[in-house]
């Protein structure tokens, strides 16, 4: 009985240290505009505000429980959310599924037909067309400038955040993905 409870003791004593050490490793993974990430030593829960769905249905960051998200908060009058569209969709090409997904969430007084039209331009078909009109979700998130893009773990919280614009699409930012989907994984 002892041995037993010795392994389990040492077993969480593992996940726990792995779980502590995933600030620090993710934050290792940042080479070039990646080191604008700004990794949390102890990630946040992500606010309950609601935002309006492509499909007009209210949502919840929460209710991307389970995968790794990135949350890109834009505007179709955003220079810089122009540039980086494209990085997010190939991210989410690239990862997208059961363990990952990239949420994009226009915030403020975007119309539908301008937010379409501003993703057809920069030829991004496979982003979802989210909006926080009211604007609650982007201010509890601390939204103070565009763009914004939060990493949040498969537990639904904030863990590294990106204040502007970025190369998504870069080596480091993969790593940065890769590690986050991995390390859910394996727990």
């Amino acid at each position: 009985m002892k041995t037993l409870f010795v392994t389990v003791l040492y077993t969480a004593l593992a996940f726990g240290a792995n779980a502590a050490l995933a600030g620090s490793d993710l934050a290792g993974l940042r080479e070039g505009d990646m080191k604008k990430l700004v990794v949390h030593g102890d990630p946040m829960p992500v606010s309950e505000e609601t935002f309006t769905t492509g499909e007009g249905a209210e949502a919840r960051l929460t209710d991307y429980k389970g995968k790794v998200t990135l949350v890109n908060f834009w505007a179709t009058w955003c220079a810089p959310c122009r540039k980086e569209m494209p990085m997010l969709a190939e991210l989410q090409d690239e990862f997208g599924g059961e363990d990952f997904e990239v949420v994009t969430i226009a915030v403020g007084r975007n119309a539908r037909p301008a937010m379409e039209k501003f993703f057809e331009e920069i030829g991004v078909t496979d982003l979802p067309l989210h909006i926080d009109r009211p604007m609650t979700l982007s201010r509890a998130m601390g939204v103070l400038g565009l763009p914004v893009t939060i990493l949040v773990d498969r537990e639904g919280r904030e863990v590294a955040r990106l204040q502007g614009d970025a190369v998504w699409n870069s080596d480091s930012a993969k790593a940065i993905i890769r590690a986050m989907i991995e390390d859910g994984a394996e727990g």
